[in-house]
């Protein structure tokens, strides 16, 4: 797919008898850019792709292209999924195991990767309390979570640590782009209990995937069929959880239980 996009760069831009120096103006970049995207050697970016489409009227050709290309074969599924989280302008998250990264603590986060064999725990830690920064944007990303109550009871890393993190939880779900609600055991047997998964949505291109996680790794899923699979799962077990208050005080009597 990117040796797609590089040859069909470079025909546009013959097509239309441009030289390196007027493409790079369009582009936004340098004459010897346009030359490393048009052998390969670079890749399109969103932002670049997005300024052909307008300058060309292509339909949004460019971005489409772009966008498939990025959810090609990649063995490091995560890094692809952290690019399109901080692009993305919704997200909805469903976990069942650990808190989900963009709301855990410092403390609750080292004491995950501690036990999880990270081998430069400060850098993993760095790395993961980084991506929290679109939660501070002037315009952040609207974000959903649904919690199974199991992993709110899980005391990682001792008790004080999660007591600290659940009233964490608790503060972010005041803020009017996010919202938390907790799916109780009470429920049993429920759509989610195969695994979790995360849904963004995105402006530009407008386009919706699904990442799910697997032990040791994770997959994107782009697939229109499957991507509104995952929506419809979300919405099941969105039928499940707690409103936004009850919610709130599940968190809170599981705080004030833990010994």
């Amino acid at each position: 797919m990117w040796a797609l996009i590089a040859y069909y760069l470079r025909f546009c831009r013959l097509q239309r008898k441009l030289t390196g120096d007027l493409m790079g103006e369009i582009m936004g970049c340098s004459k010897s850019t346009v030359s490393r995207l048009e052998t390969g050697i670079l890749r399109l970016d969103p932002d670049q792709a997005m300024a052909l489409d307008r300058h060309w009227g292509t339909g949004g050709i460019f971005s489409f292209l772009v966008w498939y290309a990025t959810l090609g074969h990649d063995p490091d599924w995560f890094r692809q999924y952290l690019d399109l989280e901080n692009r993305a302008a919704v997200i909805k998250v469903w976990e069942v195991d650990l808190v989900p990264g963009l709301l855990q603590t410092p403390d609750y986060a080292r004491a995950g990767l501690s036990t999880g064999g990270v081998e430069n725990v400060e850098a993993a830690l760095e790395k993961r309390l980084t991506r929290q920064k679109i939660l501070e944007r002037e315009h952040p990303p609207t974000l959903w979570f649904l919690l199974s109550q199991t992993l709110l009871e899980l005391p990682c890393g001792g008790t004080e640590v999660m007591r600290a993190q659940l009233a964490h939880i608790i503060d972010l779900s005041y803020r009017p782009n996010i919202g938390v609600r907790v799916v109780p055991k009470s429920i049993g047997h429920h759509p989610g209990l195969d695994g979790a998964f995360m849904m963004m949505t995105l402006a530009e291109p407008h386009a919706e995937v699904a990442y799910v996680e697997a032990p040791g790794g994770g997959r994107l899923v782009s697939n229109v069929t499957e991507v509104a699979s995952y929506a419809l799962r979300y919405d099941q077990i969105g039928q499940h959880a707690l409103p936004e208050g009850l919610s709130r005080d599940l968190i809170k009597q599981i705080m004030e239980n833990m010994q």
